[in-house]
């Protein structure tokens, strides 16, 4: 082979290693999947582990970077970027849009399923129909995790529902609103990002929310008080764009829906083992914890007599039958 003859051959051999190299990096895709809770909650270190077996389990063909911390986008953003393909995926605390469908709020009606046996239940009565919403909107569930049960916190006795009148309350859905509302406090709306400045601030000395949530805020440098009152058990839901999950070959997709499935069934086990570990560490950093009074026990059940009486003239007969199907099961 001459010289000339050489020079080509080499040449065609660099075009199809280039050639070759476009197609690995065209093959690898990189999904951006935005969440506003703290790098160690650990719904966020669940989905960090989510993102690992994807990309083990599609050698490294798809990609995904979360962002924790609403780095990228505010909690009630999020969806909204998924929805418009500014993210490709994304969690949100499903409640935050309960505007948009009341059964987006069924989980943070007080003290409809108030263990973490009922929260499964109750998630598979309205499973179907909260999918159904989702898809409508151009999104695909991939999975949901539980939060521990909400109590109350505050700098002060509560041993009846009038001891949360005047309180500076933070609402972050349409639920804690209309607590607020019933009880004769303040709403103040402060996402998970910005509790930690609103409490050091006094701009809300008041509110119902997770042992999680307490941790993440370290709420004892602010108030003294939790309230066990285990009113709710809301849920965050992972969910896809589906024009980015359809565009996926279909082994990936597999991938993805495997490694969602894995991690909704660690995600309820993480709810179960950190509410009693977040509860430690309340106490070990001076909260009290406490029982709730029967006096607070029974103005806050006649609260959430009115907020399911709320959510029903909402949901309409869709509604009625989730609550019909989780009772009988």
């Amino acid at each position: 082979m001459n010289l000339h003859m050489r020079s080509i051959a080499r040449w065609g051999m660099t075009a199809a290693a280039l050639a070759l190299g476009a197609g690995a990096a065209l093959a690898q895709t990189e999904w951006v999947l935005p969440s506003a809770y703290p790098p160690a909650n650990y719904h966020t270190e669940n989905l960090m582990q989510f993102a690992s077996d994807v990309d083990a389990a599609t050698n490294g063909e798809l990609k995904i970077t979360v962002h924790p911390g609403a780095a990228l986008f505010k909690a009630p953003e999020i969806k909204r970027a998924v929805q418009t393909g500014q993210a490709q995926a994304g969690e949100v605390l499903i409640s935050l849009h309960e505007n948009e469908n009341p059964v987006f709020g069924i989980d943070v009606v007080p003290f409809l399923a108030t263990s973490f046996e009922e929260s499964k239940k109750l998630w598979e009565a309205s499973k179907p129909t909260v999918e159904k919403a989702l898809d409508e909107q151009g999104l695909k569930l991939l999975y949901t995790t539980p939060w521990p049960p909400q109590g109350i916190y505050t700098k002060k006795d509560v041993n009846t529902v009038e001891d949360l009148k005047g309180l500076k309350w933070r609402a972050y859905n349409v639920g804690t609103s209309r607590i607020a509302e019933l009880v004769g406090a303040q709403p103040v709306t402060v996402q998970a990002a910005e509790l930690p400045q609103a409490l050091a601030t006094g701009v809300v000395d008041g509110l119902m929310t997770s042992s999680a949530t307490g941790v993440d805020s370290k709420i004892w440098e602010s108030l003294t008080h939790y309230y066990d009152t285990q009113a709710w058990i809301p849920k965050n839901v992972i969910f896809v764009n589906k024009g980015a999950f359809e565009a996926l070959d279909p082994a990936v997709q597999a991938a993805v829906t495997e490694a969602a499935a894995a991690a909704e069934e660690r995600g309820w086990k993480l709810g179960v083992e950190k509410t009693a570990a977040y509860m430690e560490t309340l106490k070990s950093n001076g909260m009290q914890v406490l029982a709730p009074s029967e006096e607070l026990k029974s103005g806050l059940a006649e609260v959430g007599a009115q907020l399911t009486e709320d959510w029903l003239s909402k949901a309409g007969d869709e509604g009625k039958a989730i609550i019909d199907a989780y009772k009988k099961m």
